[in-house]
């Protein structure tokens, strides 16, 4: 067994896209619109394309965004990421 889906709640998809793609190096893998402006988008890590999906969830549903600004307003992480080498993986 293997997590292969995990949602990540977004306020923008295309900047959270931008964001998950140009600044942390995933790679998108689904891009596809579901209506009402909205669209199903994943990525995922260039080493493991066929391995576990983020997805990029609009927060669009009000119990969506009360838990996203939730675990904001108290530092709680959502998600966490592992690379070798951060400084590389920044371009510091």
């Amino acid at each position: 067994m293997r997590i292969k889906l995990a949602s990540i709640m977004v306020d923008n998809q295309d900047k959270a896209l931008k964001f998950y793609t140009e600044i942390f190096g995933f790679v998108r893998k689904h891009d596809i619109p579901v209506g009402f402006g909205l669209r199903w988008i994943t990525v995922v890590s260039p080493e493991a394309m066929n391995d576990a999906e983020l997805s990029l969830e609009p927060n669009a549903n009000p119990a969506g965004k009360t838990f996203q600004e939730a675990m904001f307003t108290q530092g709680i992480p959502l998600a966490a990421f592992e690379v070798a080498d951060i400084k590389k993986s920044l371009n510091v």
